[in-house]
C-alpha cells in the first residue's frame, strides 16, 4: 500500500473510531490497531491526534458535500432540494458513523474553543462553509433556502441521534421525504 493508500485507511478508520468514542475517548492506538499499523507510523501520516481527527471530519463533511452535488446533478432546479435531502436522509440511514462524525466534531470543536483552540474550530468551520457554498450553489445562491434546507438537517440529525422512530409525533410537519425510514 502507498502511503497516500494507508493515509486514506487511517482517515476511514479514524473516522470510525472518532465517531464512537469522540475526539477525547478515542486513542490513536485504537486507530493503529484498525488500521494494522503501528502508533509511530500514524505519526509519520499526521503530525497528532488532532490532525488525525481534522482529517477525519474533514473526510466526513467532503462526503456530504459530495453527495448534495451528486444527488442535484443534472436536475431541475426545482428537484434538487428534495434530491439532496433525500439522499442525505438516505446516507444517515445507510452510515450512521457518519452522523455520529459529525456530532462528535460539533463537540470536539466546543471543546477547543473553551481551551482557546481557535485555529482547529476555524479549520472545521472552513469545510463546514464547502457544504454551505455547495447547497447555496446548487439551490440558486438563494439564503433563506439554504438556510432553511440546512436547518432542517440538523433538526433531523438531532431527531435521528435522539432515536425518535418515524412515526413519532415529532416528525409531524416534516415534508415525507424528510422522514427516516
Amino acid at each position: 500500500m502507498s502511503a497516500d493508500e494507508r493515509r486514506e485507511s487511517v482517515i476511514r478508520a479514524a473516522m470510525s473510531e472518532f465517531a464512537h468514542g469522540g475526539y477525547e475517548g478515542t486513542s490513536t492506538e485504537a486507530i493503529a490497531r484498525r488500521v494494522g499499523v503501528s502508533q509511530p507510523y500514524l505519526f509519520r501520516l499526521f503530525p497528532n491526534k488532532q490532525a488525525m481527527f481534522l482529517a477525519a471530519s474533514r473526510n466526513c463533511m467532503e462526503g456530504t458535500r459530495q453527495l448534495f452535488v451528486d444527488a442535484a446533478a443534472d436536475l431541475a432546479p426545482d428537484e434538487k432540494l428534495a434530491a439532496m435531502g433525500n439522499a442525505y436522509q438516505q446516507m444517515i440511514h445507510d452510515d450512521p458513523e457518519r452522523l455520529l462524525m459529525q456530532m462528535q466534531t460539533y463537540v470536539a470543536v466546543a471543546a477547543a474553543e473553551a481551551v482557546g483552540d481557535h485555529a482547529f474550530g476555524e479549520a472545521v468551520r472552513e469545510s463546514w462553509l464547502g457544504l454551505w457554498d455547495t447547497v447555496q450553489l446548487e439551490l440558486g445562491a438563494d439564503v433563506d433556502e439554504t438556510t432553511t434546507f440546512l436547518a432542517y438537517g440538523m433538526l433531523i440529525n438531532t431527531l435521528v441521534s435522539l432515536g425518535f422512530p418515524a412515526g413519532h409525533r415529532v416528525w409531524a410537519g416534516f415534508y415525507e421525504s424528510a422522514r427516516p425510514e
